[in-house]
């Protein structure tokens, strides 16, 4: 058998940077006249040829020696992207694919109904005229580190700007990531204004509490071999480890070594920004961050078990301060529900909480999710702070985060964090104690605020009764 022939070149991150800083901004320019027969040439030789696959037919590409299978060579790291060469992770150039998986990350699946509803053609290509991003982000540096930047693709919403020749030629390139604004209604800011805690200045924040926004919703994009050196194991294990977790869901993980890139099934993230993007890399302009793991039924429905909504909403009014103060707040919302191990879990260890003997305690806060997952929280931070290389951070001055996990991600990679906010004790919920005093206990950054919980204040603290009966029903429905 031929050995696979590695089509991802990783390139060196000494040479990029001089290139990085030589690279211009990537944004339209006015031709200066028509292309000579030479260039036009020399233009269309750059770009390959794209092969079609059909509908009806299903090729199998799982081996990378197999007839056919081409892959287009993609240089992760490489500054300039037509050097690194687009992400291709469609369905209508099936031996080209340089990526596995697909896009829309779970929703890929919704996709397959639709064209089972023959609701879709399978053959059917975005028209991405209009889409491009409504403001600007990078290139910075930071994109030509994969330390930096390993889980997402940096030049994801620049499709149609530096890949245009591409879509020019009949390739089916998709966006990994969509830049818009947005007008942000919530409760608390309009308490908040009523109340004169926030400050209506009719730019940031308007007089009916809605805050103005800017936003970019983000698909995970994983280059595997910095995925694996960020979990200090081997490319090899990490691709057997996914493959052997999601019942064999994805054979190429194991039968193509040689495509390095690999588009998950899971939640991408928004990042929310108040004020002006383009200021997040000026060090001696204020930054405002919290880094947001999803929490449905605290985030959208107000349950007060956990403190995730107040923690929230305290974060955007205080991006909302720092965008009126001439800086720029960011909010980073990750769909990580139940620390990544899903609602359904979260909720059976919420069950295990409240029945266990002795009721809901802050002592065995941690341990009952361990008890029923067997870890106690697999969103392993290593990840997490991509999308802040992807703006361009570089400090942080306020970090709206108790979190040493997350504290720790972000200063190793070389961001600076000067400030550490703990959420206010009085917009924690009754309920939501449990978690705060567990968390604070264990070493979360507390600041003066949560001083003096001990080992007696564990033990005492204790969440509301369910009144849950042995067989699982609640004592008023007997």
């Amino acid at each position: 058998m031929t050995p696979a022939i590695d089509s991802t070149v990783l390139v060196d991150e000494n040479s990029t940077s001089k290139a990085m800083e030589s690279l211009e901004p990537l944004t339209p320019k006015q031709p200066l006249g028509p292309p000579t027969k030479k260039a036009k040439k020399e233009k269309d030789a750059a770009v390959p040829e794209p092969e079609f696959t059909q509908a009806e037919h299903i090729p199998l590409t799982t081996h990378s020696d197999a007839f056919g299978v081409d892959p287009v060579p993609v240089s992760w790291g490489h500054p300039d992207p037509k050097v690194r060469a687009p992400v291709i992770c469609t369905v209508r150039h099936s031996s080209q694919r340089n990526a596995i998986g697909a896009h829309q990350g779970s929703y890929c699946i919704y996709t397959g109904l639709a064209v089972a509803a023959k609701k879709l053609d399978p053959d059917y290509v975005p028209d991405l005229r209009l889409t491009s991003p409504v403001f600007k982000i990078g290139p910075y540096p930071s994109w030509s580190d994969p330390k930096k930047i390993s889980a997402l693709d940096p030049f994801g919403h620049m499709v149609t700007d530096v890949y245009g020749d591409w879509l020019d030629k009949g390739w089916d390139i998709r966006p990994t990531i969509a830049v818009t604004k947005a007008h942000i209604d919530l409760p608390e800011c309009r308490e908040a204004v009523a109340s004169g805690r926030l400050q209506a200045d009719g730019k940031i924040l308007l007089p009916s509490g809605q805050s103005i926004c800017s936003k970019a919703a983000i698909e995970p994009v994983w280059y595997l071999p910095e995925i694996a050196r960020r979990f200090e194991t081997t490319e090899s294990n990490l691709r057997h480890s996914i493959f052997r977790m999601t019942n064999g869901m994805y054979p190429e993980l194991i039968t193509r070594p040689d495509i390095k890139i690999f588009l998950p099934p899971i939640g991408g993230l928004t990042i929310y920004i108040w004020g002006d993007p383009e200021t997040i890399p000026d060090e001696d302009i204020e930054l405002t961050c919290r880094v947001h793991d999803e929490c449905n039924g605290s985030d959208v429905f107000g349950s007060d078990i956990c403190t995730c909504r107040p923690y929230l909403t305290h974060a955007i009014e205080e991006c909302i301060r720092t965008a009126q103060r001439g800086g720029c707040g960011i909010v980073i919302y990750y769909r990580k529900e139940g620390r990544s191990l899903g609602e359904v879990t979260k909720y059976l260890v919420y069950n295990t909480r409240k029945r266990q003997e002795g009721g809901d305690s802050a002592e065995r806060y941690f341990s009952c999710t361990e008890q029923v997952a067997g870890v106690q929280d697999t969103r392993f931070q290593a990840l997490m702070p991509d999308p802040l290389h992807f703006l361009g951070v570089t400090k942080i001055h306020n970090f709206i985060s108790m979190s040493d996990m997350k504290y720790n991600a972000i200063v190793s990679t070389g961001i600076k964090i000067v400030n550490r906010v703990e959420i206010p004790p009085e917009m924690v919920p009754d309920d939501a104690k449990v978690e705060i005093t567990a968390k604070v206990f264990h070493g979360y950054n507390a600041g003066e605020a949560y001083k003096g919980i001990d080992a007696n204040t564990l033990k005492e603290t204790k969440g509301r009764e369910y009144g849950y009966d042995g067989k699982g029903a609640t004592n008023h429905d007997e």
